[in-house]
């Protein structure tokens, strides 16, 4: 089992023979333009992807699903609706697959709780995307587990730390774990995903677990960057369990 940062939460996995991208967010840099709701004038995404678009059609051609925690666009954007073949499986939680079909994809998997995909065991996990007002109108977000008899993968999507994920982590006891980083704020309210903070609550809270950080210097709307996580991570002592990922880096479980 291995992985492969693509950017912001745009990940490639590799589990046995099967490889399975997820919340693809394929458009050039600045193609979502500016975010609400930011106190920037940035245009989104921050960045281009870490290959060239001859490079990325090659590596879609290679893809044997994609699954979507959610329909936020720098989860799900045109650019991957217009590019991923149609007839590509998708999973998905059950509340975004009508959705998800409108687009004109014809082999959705959507998913209540868990399901076995190619001798893979799937399940739904909850997050909540920020809190107050905020939280409310950010919506229903969701993660998901990836179990072998071997491994199994956390990744949690665009979530704080709340008893949620503690609840999530005990249910499945994962060895790896991805969370999505950068301390996402509006001009209004608390961050909408994990501070340092809350990554260092997931370290503690599963000190044997390796976790990954993702969604790092992608958005307009995050405040922590990939040199400020990491230093916290020193200062707490994790950078041997805790690795912060840049676009293109590859992560292998084995």
């Amino acid at each position: 089992m291995k992985l492969e940062l693509w950017r912001n939460a745009t990940l490639l996995i590799q589990i046995g023979e099967k490889n399975i991208l997820i919340d693809p967010m394929l458009g050039a840099k600045g193609s979502l333009g500016k975010f609400p709701m930011t106190d920037n004038e940035l245009l989104n995404p921050l960045v281009d992807l870490p290959f060239s678009e001859e490079e990325l059609k090659d590596k879609l051609s290679k893809i044997d699903a994609v699954a979507v925690t959610h329909l936020h666009p720098d989860h799900w954007d045109g650019k991957a609706i217009e590019l991923l073949n149609k007839d590509i499986p998708v999973i998905c939680p059950e509340v975004i697959a009508e959705h998800i079909a409108q687009s004109g994809f014809k082999n959705i998997i959507s998913i209540k709780d868990s399901m076995i995909w190619e001798n893979i065991n799937i399940t739904i996990t909850q997050g909540q995307h920020g809190t107050g007002e905020i939280g409310e109108k950010m919506g229903e977000v969701n993660g998901f587990v990836f179990k072998t008899e071997e491994k199994t993968l956390y990744i949690v999507g665009d979530s704080i730390w709340y008893e949620g994920i503690a609840t999530e982590i005990d249910k499945h006891r994962p060895q790896h774990i991805v969370v999505a980083g950068g301390a996402a704020t509006f001009v209004v309210g608390d961050p909408i995903i994990m501070t340092s903070q809350d990554i260092i609550k997931v370290c503690e809270y599963i000190p044997d677990a390796t976790v990954l950080i993702t969604h790092l210097e992608a958005v307009s709307h995050c405040k922590e960057d990939r040199k400020f996580i990491q230093d916290k991570i020193i200062e707490s002592g994790w950078q041997d369990r805790c690795f912060v990922l840049l676009n293109g880096e590859e992560y292998s479980f084995d």
